[in-house]
């Protein structure tokens, strides 16, 4: 079994916030990222994909199929946008980094399958000091 990552990055708005909750309970359970004006992150986004070497191409995944996939699937959904109102994986969602991530995961596991592979992990690093690791 091999273990492959492509990075790409992205950038977007979002606020922590739960509508059934008045300001001052967001306030005290998201602080600062519940900031009614939003707030944003440049994001690294690392997709790797695990599987066995096919003999044909050496290759575990085509890695411009995979980078096409995330740009197609994530990257054009998400970059530049407000997470909370913008990008459709997230609607109704709470847009938390580890909720993303999940989302993330959903849009890309069935397509790497049909490449046969599969997604090992999704890890989206929300600053250099705080990421997220799902493993589906």
């Amino acid at each position: 079994m091999l273990y492959i990552t492509r990075k790409e990055r992205f950038n977007a708005a979002h606020k922590l916030h739960r509508q059934d909750w008045s300001h001052d309970k967001n306030m005290e359970v998201f602080g600062k990222c519940s900031n009614p004006n939003w707030h944003g992150h440049n994001y690294d986004l690392f997709v790797t994909v695990k599987g066995n070497i096919n003999p044909e191409t050496g290759f575990v995944i085509d890695l411009k199929f995979l980078s096409h996939l995330i740009k197609e699937k994530v990257v054009d959904k998400i970059d530049h946008k407000n997470v909370n109102l913008d990008v459709d994986i997230m609607e109704g969602k709470m847009a938390s980094t580890e909720v993303l991530a999940q989302a993330i995961w959903d849009e890309l596991a069935d397509a790497i399958k049909e490449q046969g592979c599969s997604l090992h992990c999704i890890k989206l690093y929300e600053t250099e000091n705080n990421f997220v690791e799902y493993f589906g």
